[in-house]
């Protein structure tokens, strides 16, 4: 039986499409540990072999280190600029947040100069709630909109993690201005409510990338990081769905990652990789659910556990540095 190929989503009125998988290069700056550059490199070119089309990175991400390798990764390819689809970012940086129109002006040329690239697919404001949302709104934005006429973006994005960011930014520019939502861990098994949000982002022609489908490693055997900001009792659920899955044979973050791309209207479901096994993983969580489907029976067993901390979220504010 042919090996279906990942599955390509339209994202927003954009143009673009978007592997339904997409690969966040966070840990390629050594976020969750050391990652060799030949270990990058090689993630990468597996990702774009498997069918992974989009790549999303940030300053941010191991003080810029994320990007020098995903740039060097994007490198090796040898393929033509068009044929992969790079996300990065502005206003957060190891120094902290500056959504200023001259740290954002600046912010692109250093990230295309490590990224080696003349333009980046998608510029995104990083974690605006951290931020003035009526700066984003007043002098980032239009900042960006300058440089999408000088060519160096071709979309501009909003990223952060309470939802009405969204709806409070997205009501106050111009339609079109914004073309593009990267939402994290509000589309997962724990926590869905990104999904109240599909029709508004909808109607604004705006297109949903998710991230952290493992909700940074709450649906993980290994369980997540000492700093991960859940409440104890979002913990333990989690630990007992994990334990439950694997008992069954199952692996929970497969199971996370098919719910999670199963909404067909999320353009690209971004999972952080840093090793050619786990991009390998995530590909096989995608074709597995083209071929065979979601596994409803454990799925129905882990929603049961978390059904108590169902859509409990934490404050935002969280430093992960």
């Amino acid at each position: 039986m042919a090996v279906p190929k990942l599955e390509m989503r339209p994202l927003g009125n954009t143009g673009l499409k978007l592997s339904s998988v997409g690969f966040g290069a966070s840990p390629l700056g050594s976020v969750f540990g050391s990652v060799s550059e030949s270990d990058a490199v090689a993630s990468v070119l597996e990702a774009f072999r498997l069918g992974i089309n989009f790549f999303d990175t940030s300053p941010y991400y191991g003080a810029t280190l994320s990007e020098k390798m995903l740039g060097k990764g994007l490198k090796a390819l040898g393929v033509p600029r068009s044929e992969y689809i790079v996300s990065t970012k502005c206003g957060r940086y190891r120094e902290g947040f500056d959504f200023s129109a001259e740290r954002v002006t600046k912010s692109i040329d250093e990230s295309l100069e490590r990224l080696q690239l003349d333009y980046v697919d998608i510029f995104q404001c990083h974690d605006i709630e951290f931020g003035s949302l009526d700066q984003v709104v007043n002098e980032t934005i239009p900042a960006l909109q300058k440089l999408k006429e000088a060519g160096k973006v071709r979309f501009i994005g909003i990223t952060g993690l309470p939802l009405e960011i969204f709806t409070y930014v997205l009501d106050r520019v111009p339609p079109g201005t914004v073309d593009v939502i990267l939402s994290y861990c509000h589309y997962s098994i724990n926590d869905s409510t990104l999904e109240d949000l599909l029709p508004y982002l909808k109607t604004k022609g705006v297109g949903v990338i998710s991230a952290s489908p493992l909700a940074m490693g709450l649906l993980t055997e290994f369980g997540p990081p000492e700093w991960h900001p859940a409440s104890p009792e979002l913990k333990s659920a989690c630990q007992a769905a994990a334990v439950y899955c694997k008992e069954k044979g199952k692996n929970i973050s497969k199971l996370a990652m098919q719910y999670s791309l199963s909404n067909k209207d999320i353009s690209t479901v971004l999972v952080g990789m840093n090793s050619v096994k786990q991009v390998e993983e995530n590909v096989a969580a995608a074709t597995e659910l083209a071929l065979f489907g979601k596994d409803h029976e454990t799925l129905a067993e882990v929603e049961a556990i978390l059904k108590p901390v169902k859509n409990q979220t934490w404050p935002s504010g969280i430093q992960r540095s």
